[in-house]
């Protein structure tokens, strides 16, 4: 239970004390009291990934049990949640100043409930209309619309020295949950996991038997203990109080606009690639159990997202995104020389899935990268900016600005969920194969590797990171 603590600058739930570039501070009271905000925040943003995604898997299937769509129809179901989800993230960017960390992490989790019930009841209907499942698909966008309020709650916790690996954790892990979802859901949807309370199997042609419910309905008790800790164990930080106006501020800043260019590269393809995946799979290589390796690529890009923080704090965030870059420039063209083709119809799936898991882990990379960027840049522009400021008041307002950053990037670039799988279903519509749409990707990389080198990256650059 949580009680007035004088000593620990601490009223309720929320810290009337943050220092946290304070030494004495951090060692004292600050690391502890932020490693439990991040560790309760990771398992929340977890499974905002998992529902936010769910859908790529659940569409998948709904062919199989009787639901008969175009795949064009099927291409815009896996990428509506990318659509509604950076959307909302536009909102809930400037959320965490206005409500307090915990207490909308703690709601913003709890909504996750309304497409989990929701997909488990309409999947179980035959008689469930296309614009019910359209309906289903945007409100799993309430998962990716949590990312951005996430990312900015944890950026406050944290000093400029560890805030990349602290980022890197909670976005890598958290990022983590599409890939739990894709392992999961394929196991849950062959057994009656909930008995009688889960409703009746669908029985396919082979004898075999799905519960698609199951997609949704196995996130549901996660959901409400995740939200529960949340509300009971994480923090509001009082000096991280501020009106949308006083976020406002960012629209002015340039580098603000290229971050989001930059970020869409990163973390827009890694989401991008992991709702359309699945599917693109299935296209290309129908003889492939796809479910059973899909799993893999989020799994690896959340990983090394979470594992290679420390990497762009020690070597510099901008050095780290331009090699990064490179090297997904050419994991594309791999992509596109192991397609089915008129000279290899059949493709090779191995090189293809190669060629993809090394994507995937580069974008986790430049995921970590990109964020730590975000700090560096802005303790850099704001005493330019507003030299009027004293020391102290210029630290609390390069904190703030880039935390608005941070959430607004994510938001940006959380329309890669959309155009992604989008772009794969116009190339497969006009051309018959994705490799226009991948071609596209590899010409944007090209772009975000010139931007990165101009601004960040080389000797002399305008603002080294």
């Amino acid at each position: 239970m949580l009680t007035k603590n004088t000593s620990l600058g601490r009223q309720g739930a929320t810290l009337t004390e943050w220092q946290p570039e304070s030494e004495a501070f951090w060692k004292d009271r600050g690391y502890a009291i932020a490693a439990r905000n991040l560790w309760i925040s990771i398992p929340n943003l977890l499974l905002a990934f998992s529902v936010w995604m769910v859908w790529s898997v659940v569409v998948a299937k709904l062919p199989a049990i009787g639901f008969d769509y175009s795949t064009g129809q099927l291409f815009w179901l896996a990428a509506l949640p990318g659509l509604s989800g950076a959307t909302l993230r536009i909102f809930y960017s400037f959320m965490i100043p206005i409500f307090g960390g915990r207490k909308w992490t703690a709601i913003s989790t709890a909504t996750l409930l309304l497409p989990a019930l929701g997909i488990g009841f309409a999947v179980q209907d035959p008689d469930t209309p296309y614009s019910v499942f359209l309906l289903l698909a945007l409100m799993c966008g309430f998962g990716g619309g949590n990312f951005a309020s996430s990312m900015a709650n944890i950026a406050y916790f944290y000093p400029k020295k560890t805030k990349g690996n602290a980022l890197a954790l909670n976005a890598g892990l958290g990022n983590l949950g599409v890939s739990v979802m894709q392992f999961v859901v394929p196991m849950v949807i062959t057994a009656g996991v909930f008995g009688a309370l889960g409703g009746a199997p669908v029985t396919l042609e082979d004898g075999s038997q799905l519960w698609i419910q199951n997609a949704g309905f196995i996130w549901v008790p996660f959901i409400v203990l995740s939200a529960v800790a949340a509300w009971f164990g994480m923090n509001d930080i009082a000096d991280a109080k501020a009106s949308f106006r006083d976020q406002a501020v960012i629209f002015k800043r340039f580098h603000n606009w290229v971050m989001c260019i930059l970020y869409t590269g990163t973390f827009g393809s890694f989401i991008g690639y992991a709702a359309g995946f699945p599917l693109l799979m299935k296209t290309q290589f129908p003889d492939v159990n796809v479910l059973q390796y899909a799993f893999l690529g989020p799994l690896v890009g959340a990983l090394s997202r979470a594992a290679t923080g420390w990497v762009s704090d020690r070597f510099g965030g901008g050095r780290v995104t331009f090699w990064t870059f490179l090297g997904m420039i050419v994991a594309v063209w791999g992509v596109l020389q192991f397609l089915p083709s008129a000279a290899s119809p059949a493709g090779n799936f191995w090189g293809f899935f190669a060629c993809f898991m090394a994507l995937f882990f580069l974008t986790g990379v430049g995921n970590a990268s990109t964020f730590q960027m975000i700090p560096t840049i802005m303790r850099r522009e704001v005493p330019r900016l507003m030299p009027e400021l004293d020391e102290a008041a210029t630290l609390k307002q390069s904190e703030r600005e880039s935390a608005a950053i941070i959430a607004f990037t994510s938001a940006i670039a959380a329309y890669g969920a959309f155009f992604i799988p989008k772009a794969y279903g116009t190339s497969i519509s006009m051309t018959g194969a994705p490799n226009g749409a991948l071609w596209g990707f590899l010409a944007f990389y090209v772009v975000c590797i010139a931007i990165t080198w101009i601004f960040y990256s080389r000797k002399n650059a305008p603002v080294p990171c």
